[in-house]
């Protein structure tokens, strides 16, 4: 088949390959056909721009869907716990650790018992005087202040006590006898501190003493005489190798009522007092012995 005028003519596509153009119309002048060329041309643009746009829509698919899956895949997992799973994991601990060190067992002593150096003798050998037991100018019982009168020191008990005392003290080798007075708005205290070599044998003179057993006021230094023969209120007691006696009563001489608090009152005072003191004698010596 020819293909020269009048003959069929080939259409050109500019997408298939050997296509011919259509460079006349029909004429055999050789002129372009322009308005195939610009019609052919706009064809080639056309299908480039659906190129393009199918290809963007592709592609927006194709991320969509990776950041979706990306999304879906950071949800699994412990989504009900709300614990995050793409955490590092956490390094395990050496299995080699070092051991802390081990020490041979051993036992502290037992710490020192205060009244045991206050029950005998042997044990109790710090100074030991009325001034030590009773320092200072006067003395601070809670809200009242006590005046401190007198003091006195013998080693012949039964001359200072009076009643069923002096025998007690004798028969339980009392050794010294101190004794101290305090006074405050015209009552006035006298305290006597019997020394014995044991504690067994100052427990014992607390137990026979009775209502009759008194310690003998002791006036001078600002306390006037006291409790020699009205009737007063006295008291009696021991702890460790000591027993302690007080006798109080009114400066005027005036008898003792159960009325009478702050006569009571002075004399649970002055008792308190002499029983931390002795306790405080006790302590002291621990400490130094366990210091030592």
């Amino acid at each position: 088949m020819s293909y020269g005028q009048g003959g069929p003519q080939s259409q050109w596509d500019p997408w298939k390959p050997n296509s011919q153009q259509p460079w006349s119309s029909g004429g055999g002048d050789g002129t372009p056909d322009w308005a195939a060329l610009a019609e052919a041309s706009e064809t080639r643009n056309r299908r480039r721009r659906l190129l393009f746009i199918g290809g963007g829509v592709v592609a927006t698919i194709a991320v969509g869907t990776a950041v979706a899956m990306a999304v879906v895949s950071a949800n699994s997992g412990d989504q009900a716990s709300g614990k995050p799973t793409n955490l590092p994991a956490s390094a395990a601990l050496p299995s080699g650790s070092a051991t802390a060190p081990s020490f041979a067992p051993t036992s502290a002593p037992p710490p020192l018992d205060p009244k045991d150096f206050i029950s005998s003798a042997a044990k109790d050998t710090a100074p030991l005087s009325p001034e030590t037991l009773f320092p200072g100018t006067q003395l601070t019982m809670g809200d009242t202040v006590y005046k401190k009168g007198a003091t006195a020191d013998t080693q012949n008990c039964a001359s200072v006590a009076g009643g069923t005392l002096p025998k007690v003290l004798t028969a339980n080798g009392c050794t010294r006898l101190m004794r101290v007075s305090y006074v405050k708005d015209g009552v006035a205290v006298t305290v006597g501190v019997a020394v014995f070599d044991t504690e067994a044998k100052a427990g014992k003179a607390k137990t026979q003493a009775d209502k009759k057993s008194i310690v003998r006021s002791l006036s001078g230094k600002g306390v006037k005489a006291f409790c020699d023969a009205a009737i007063c209120r006295t008291t009696t007691n021991a702890y460790g190798r000591y027993a302690y006696f007080t006798i109080a009563g009114f400066t005027n001489g005036k008898n003792v009522t159960g009325k009478d608090t702050k006569v009571f009152a002075a004399g649970d005072d002055l008792a308190e007092f002499t029983f931390r003191q002795i306790r405080r004698r006790g302590e002291a010596q621990a400490s130094a012995a366990a210091n030592r």
